[in-house]
């Protein structure tokens, strides 16, 4: 993991969570919005992505994994004695919702952003039943997850940029895949079990990658005393990487913000 310290007194702590196929270094924009506002950053690469791995890319024996290293990241944040607040993108939320369902952490708010509740698009049937097959006999296959660059933002300065960013993973494994629907569908299934915390979830009006209204549904469920669903309509996935970064920013920096007077944080 890499730790970000604020530009003068920090607020309080935030750590990122990347989604599938991707590293921490496509958010460096970010990264520098919330230092220069005030805020430690803390991120890492997830298991089997960005400079974890050279070995094993694209593919993980258990999405525990993911959740294991999270919480690591978020205990690391513990030492700064600030009020901590997880910002997760993609699958990066659905690893922050499945570790807030085995987990109590001291957390003092959740932002979701475009979380992967749930596909635009599955593979056939076919493929369907026979990665059950291959899951057991050969789990580290690779394929195409069927993704590019332009599904994924507007921003052609990023899609530029991931073009020719060599630590992109092109390949999943059939074990990845089969992991990733077992945790969207345990989302589901432990929603009596999500901790109880305050949450923002943005999600991309024109998403491409992830079923928005999944990810609604999913919101509406949701057992929690303080949530906020915004949906921006013209922007595809990534939603702090598209053409109105800069308004999606505010908005989850005001949310942020509100929590820290809520709790009665004085900074």
């Amino acid at each position: 993991m890499w730790k970000w310290e604020a530009d003068g007194e920090a607020k309080a702590v935030i750590v990122m969570i990347h989604g599938a196929l991707e590293h921490h270094r496509r958010y460096g924009w970010l990264i520098e919005m919330w230092r220069s506002s005030g805020f430690h950053v803390i991120m890492g690469d997830l298991p089997g992505q960005g400079m974890t791995t050279r070995v094993n890319r694209g593919h993980i024996d258990s999405f525990d994994e993911y959740i294991n290293e999270v919480k690591d990241w978020i205990e690391a944040a513990y030492d700064f004695d600030l009020p901590v607040f997880l910002l997760a993108h993609s699958m990066g939320g659905l690893v922050a919702i499945r570790l807030l369902q085995e987990e109590h952490m001291d957390i003092a708010g959740v932002i979701l952003s475009s979380p992967c509740l749930g596909l635009v698009n599955y593979p056939s049937k076919m493929m369907e039943m026979l990665s059950h097959g291959i899951n057991v006999i050969m789990p580290t296959l690779r394929m195409s997850p069927g993704l590019t660059v332009e599904m994924a933002t507007r921003n052609e300065d990023v899609r530029q940029a991931d073009q020719n960013d060599s630590l992109y993973i092109t390949k999943v494994s059939v074990r990845w895949y089969r992991e990733l629907i077992s945790a969207i569908e345990l989302a589901y299934e432990n929603m009596d079990k999500l901790q109880d915390v305050p949450m923002l979830v943005m999600q991309g009006g024109d998403d491409k990658i992830v079923n928005k209204h999944s990810v609604l549904e999913w919101f509406n469920h949701a057992p929690l005393s303080e949530k906020r669903y915004k949906e921006w309509p013209k922007c595809y996935h990534e939603v702090f990487n598209e053409p109105e970064r800069e308004e999606v920013f505010a908005y989850a920096l005001d949310f942020v913000i509100s929590q820290l007077k809520a709790i009665g944080y004085v900074y």
